[in-house]
């Protein structure tokens, strides 16, 4: 049983990716309950202790030693320069499977085309730091303000000349009528440790056990396993097709000609590939999910 001073101080993100995270956690083996007005869910492990934690504060907690680790965006970690040690980049959203975008936008109708245009002006966002220091490398003299909310309104009710917004497809800007000039800053979810409990062996393994499932997890949302009868007459044939991660396993199906070929393949090819299979000989195939691939 683990000992309260090895067991892990483990921040789970709250907000937008909050639900995203639970059934990440879920996949890779880990069932997370939360409770009303409580920032201490329950977890079956434990070795672990989760604690709720906004994404926007959670790399100065695992800095200071409150939490051991926890998971949040790299645009956190960037904007307050936080002396964390990153585990890993772990590419997933409440929307999609790619990283979000940082952007710079301004009014659909304004003059300005490139950030230089801006120089003089004000702009609003939530990401203070980073904006600043993106144009005072870039030599742009402007005025940055901290927004705290509804940052895509500040331009259109004329509040600020341009924003500073996170954006994943870019609907809510172009429905906002704002106009992207420049992309600042591509982000993901990154895990994120402590660096006294990374190097504490005990947390260490735990942090790198959670690491290594939750990208299984991850890895296994695009594919999914094929298993299919051929014959053996075909198999070569067949095997030539095969969008595979590995060498299909081969297996002889027992008194008979036939051979039990068994795949893990890109969800996004299974529509071609089927009709393709039964047209070359292949019969009785089952497409199944995956939990996690290692």
């Amino acid at each position: 049983m683990p000992t309260p001073d090895n067991q892990l101080k483990l921040g789970i993100p709250k907000g937008s990716l909050q639900d995203a995270t639970i059934n990440l956690f879920a996949r890779s083996g880990w069932k997370i309950h939360l409770h009303s007005r409580n920032y201490f869910p329950e977890i079956n492990d434990p070795a672990i202790n989760c604690s709720i934690c906004r994404a926007q504060e959670m790399a100065r907690y695992v800095e200071a030693g409150t939490l051991d680790a926890g998971l949040t965006g790299k645009d956190w970690v960037m904007e307050y320069e936080s002396d964390v040690h990153v585990v890993s980049d772990l590419v997933y959203s409440k929307v999609s499977s790619r990283p979000a975008r940082w952007i710079l936008a301004v009014a659909g109708d304004s003059p300005y085309r490139r950030p230089e245009d801006l120089a003089g002006k004000k702009i609003s966002t939530e990401l203070v730091n980073f904006t600043k220091r993106y144009f005072q490398n870039a030599g742009i003299p402007v005025e940055v303000e901290f927004s705290w909310g509804a940052t895509e309104a500040k331009v259109v009710e004329g509040l600020a000349d341009a924003i500073v917004e996170v954006t994943e497809t870019g609907s809510t800007i172009k429905a906002h009528g704002l106009r992207i000039i420049a992309e600042m800053m591509q982000t993901n979810t990154q895990l994120i440790a402590n660096k006294t409990a990374w190097a504490n062996p005990v947390k260490r393994a735990k942090i790198e056990q959670i690491d290594m499932l939750l990208k299984g997890a991850l890895r296994a949302e695009k594919l999914v396993g094929l298993k299919m009868n051929v014959p053996q007459s075909k198999v070569e044939h067949i095997m030539a097709v095969l969008p595979s991660l590995t060498s299909p396993t081969v297996a002889h199906l027992l008194n008979s000609d036939w051979l039990s070929v068994e795949i893990v393949v890109e969800e996004s090819v299974v529509r071609d590939l089927i009709p393709d299979l039964v047209g070359m000989g292949a019969e009785g195939i089952i497409e199944y999910s995956l939990n996690k691939v290692i």
